[in-house]
Parts: C-alpha cells; structure tokens; sequence
C-alpha cells in the first residue's frame, strides 16, 4: 500500500519521481482498510526537504500509512513559507485530543542551547509527555532524541570539541531486535551534530538498550521498550546531498568546518558524494513501521490504555 499525504504537498512530486507509491486522497477513501496513522513533529528548518525525507521513508512500506504534519504552535519558522505551514500542517494543540499509531519528532538546529533555553522547550515537554498517552511507538532523531532522553531521563548531552560531521561506521549490537532485522553486521550513517550522548550517562536500571553505537561517534540508536521508544541520534534519514549541501553553506559563510568524514570519494568535495546509507534507512524504518502494525491496537481509542 502506499503512503497518504495531501495531493498537493510538494513531497508528492518528490516520491513520485523517485518511484514511491503515493494515494491520492479519494482512493484511500474507498479502501476499507485502517491505515496506520503517523504523526511528524517537524522541528528541521528547512521543513519541505524533511517532508519528502520522512516521506521516502515511510512509504516503502507495503501498508497504507497516513502523514500528518504537526508544528510547534508558538513558534515562527524562518525557512518555510508561511502559507506551507498553514496549508499542510496543524499545530500540536489541533491534534492533541487524537491517538497516533506512530509519531516522529526530528532534530533541530539547537543543539548547542541548554534545553530550558529553546523557546518552544515548555510546548515540546508537553509533546513528550502527550506521547506516553496518545502514541502507540515514538519515533525521535537527533536533537529530537538528546531531548527526549533528557526529559524521560535526564541523560545530558555533551558539546564536542569539533562537530561529528560526515559518514560513520557503525556497530549492530542486537541483530536479535526486531528494529535490526535485516541488519548488517557494521553499516554506514550520516552525523551531523555539535553534540552527544554517552553510553556510559545511560542509567543501568533506565529500561534503554543500545542497538546501534560507532567507536567514534557513540550511541546511535537506542530502544526503551516501556512506551516503545526508539532515540535515534544522527540522521539517517539524511539525503544524498544533505551533508554537501551543509558543508558547501559553511564554507561559504567562512565558517571553519572540516571535509565530512568519509562522505566524498577521496576526501575530494569536487567529487559527488555516494549514498551509502540509503538501504539501512529504509530497513530501519520499514522495520518500525511494521512493529508498530504488529503491536498497535486496531481500535485507536485504545492506545494509552494499559
């Protein structure tokens, strides 16, 4: 089954092209089937490319999901035009009363403030604390991950010395997990971030497993089976152009940044980078997604409930 999102989101030419099975919203009407119903928390600035990111992702699955695009309601964003947002979105306050089988809260370019400190943290604790009640499975990336495991808790984030920037290998430590099937043993994702969490700041009676981590990046994914979390903190989801197109925005604002780290053929920016990530991506999530179908209740109104 495909994805459902609004025909005239500008994802839908995206997936399109890329061969992604999008429905329209009449046929969805006519099947007689619930389709799991998945919220995005979008906290990146530039909210249209994170659309299409999710939306790729999410799609590949074979059942029929349904997106909503959710926002922060008092805070302005800066790179999407405002009538997007008024189009395609609604305010968490507008969704607030309903029950999602999935949600998904991404990162956001505030990571090195102290979590009090982001304007809208007051609006996204109550997010979090919304999740525990009204999302069978939450989904968090990046900063959206440090600040979850802050608030649940209190794992603090810690700030580099240079930025964790390019393309890692990483380590399958569960290939047991559900989330991991399929997993190779040693991958490849992207990082992103001026800051980190550490293993060794993970309470031992917490409930949280790590699943994936990089001897030089640390924790990557991480699972906490009480509320069916899973902490992703780097960006998997991250486009083939993503980390060029932050490098390249560096340099030419004279900020000093290092060549990402394994991203380019020879270290070369001249030279197109290559997506060596694309299929784990698309593992992680399908494999999400399918968790969450096998173990969600069919009646929403029951998620929550013990």
């Amino acid at each position: 089954m495909p994805i459902k999102i609004p025909d005239q989101l500008p994802a839908r030419d995206v997936l399109a092209r890329e061969g992604v099975a999008v429905m329209d919203e009449q046929t969805a009407l006519r099947q007689d089937i619930r389709p799991l119903q998945i919220g995005l928390l979008n906290l990146m600035p530039n909210k249209i490319r994170t659309e299409a990111q999710f939306a790729r992702l999410i799609g590949a699955s074979p059942l029929q999901v349904e997106l909503t695009l959710v926002r922060i309601g008092n805070h302005r964003a800066k790179n999407t035009p405002e009538d997007h947002l008024i189009t395609f979105y609604q305010t968490w306050e507008e969704v607030a009363a309903r029950k999602f089988d999935g949600f998904i809260v991404t990162g956001a370019p505030v990571e090195l403030l102290p979590f009090e400190d982001v304007t809208y943290w007051e609006e996204l604790t109550r997010i979090f604390d919304w999740t525990a009640t009204n999302v069978h499975s939450s989904f968090f990336i990046c900063w959206g991950a440090m600040a979850a495991a802050w608030h649940f808790h209190r794992i603090p984030k810690h700030t580099l010395e240079k930025k964790a920037f390019g393309v890692f290998r990483h380590r399958n430590h569960a290939p047991a997990s559900p989330y991991l099937a399929g997993f190779s043993d040693d991958f490849a994702i992207p990082v992103s971030r001026w800051t980190e969490v550490r293993t060794a700041d993970i309470p031992p009676d917490s409930g949280l497993e790590v699943l994936m981590e990089s001897d030089r990046t640390g924790p990557c994914l991480v699972t906490e089976a009480i509320g069916n979390r899973l902490y992703m903190f780097n960006h998997i989801e991250y486009d083939s152009t993503s980390l060029k197109e932050e490098y390249d925005r560096d340099i030419a604002a004279g900020v000093p940044m290092q060549v990402p780290h394994d991203y380019y053929p020879d270290d070369d920016p001249s030279r197109r980078p290559l997506n060596r990530w694309r299929s784990h991506a698309h593992l992680l999530f399908g494999n999400w997604i399918n968790q969450v179908y096998q173990t969600t209740a069919y009646d929403l109104e029951k998620i929550g409930r013990s």
